[in-house]
């Protein structure tokens, strides 16, 4: 296979690479490499943002988590603004998959990917965060659309997200120990607005539960989440579990994470 790379020196000399040809844009490559060598992906060009600092660091503004598309999972893990403002999310991040990837893998790339069992995705939901490109801002809620799909269009790049701060998150997961990717995994957030409960790895794409929201508005505890009962329609079946496995999961983690949120 053979195709064209260009390590792009701006946004806007990507989005033109990108533009008009069968091209994929790479951010850690720790997805599209793999689905490159396997068959999956055949781009006649591939658009490196690796070289673009402006698209890397955390900070926190106006009461916000800003985190560049470019930014590492290892780099929001270690961030002391992350562990300060949201450290379920420095927890979320500092547990994706081994050393490797933490290193190399980016949570714009993640995001842009959105694989079902992802645990960035969980986060961005969970907490109602903001996906900026170069051409837009798209809330979370509208950006997750199915199976590997989302709302970006042909050549649009993840710039940043902005995560509000909450007054409670928290994350848990139940891992396949090979991959490290979430069979089951559960993002809880209190804030303001109210209770958000996203999960990622039980079905083809993250979702929000609504009847763990309902329960934990009315009472924000671990108790009141295991109550719940979850349906396992749409939810996955694989070697890993059943539906019904990942429905029963599900309650389970979200009491832990709202115990571990306080």
């Amino acid at each position: 296979m053979s195709f064209t790379y260009t390590q792009a020196a701006s946004v806007a000399d990507a989005a033109k690479a990108a533009a008009g040809s069968d091209a994929k844009i790479i951010a850690g490559g720790q997805s599209l490499l793999g689905a490159i060598k396997l068959g999956l992906a055949a781009p006649e060009a591939l658009i490196d943002l690796s070289g673009l600092a402006e698209l890397r660091g955390v900070r926190l503004e106006a009461g916000k988590i800003i985190v560049g598309a470019m930014t590492t999972h290892a780099e929001v893990a270690a961030s002391p603004e992350v562990q300060r403002a949201i450290p379920a999310l420095a927890a979320l991040a500092g547990n994706i998959g081994d050393r490797q990837v933490r290193n190399r893998g980016t949570i714009g790339g993640s995001l842009a990917n959105n694989d079902p069992a992802a645990c960035y995705p969980a986060a961005v939901l969970g907490l109602g965060a903001t996906i900026n490109t170069d051409q837009r801002s798209i809330p979370a809620d509208a950006f997750f659309t199915g199976l590997y799909e989302t709302a970006l269009q042909a050549g649009e790049i993840i710039t940043s997200v902005s995560f509000p701060v909450p007054d409670k998150a928290g994350w848990q997961k139940f891992k396949q120990p090979a991959s490290r990717f979430s069979i089951v995994g559960v993002f809880v957030c209190k804030s303001d607005t109210g209770v958000r409960v996203a999960v990622t790895g039980a079905g083809p794409c993250v979702f929000r539960a609504a009847k763990l929201e309902t329960a934990l508005a009315q009472s924000w505890s671990a108790a009141a989440a295991e109550k719940v009962s979850i349906s396992d329609e749409g939810l996955n079946t694989d070697l890993h579990g059943s539906a019904a496995y990942r429905a029963a999961l599900i309650p389970v983690l979200a009491g832990r994470g709202v115990a571990a949120a306080g």
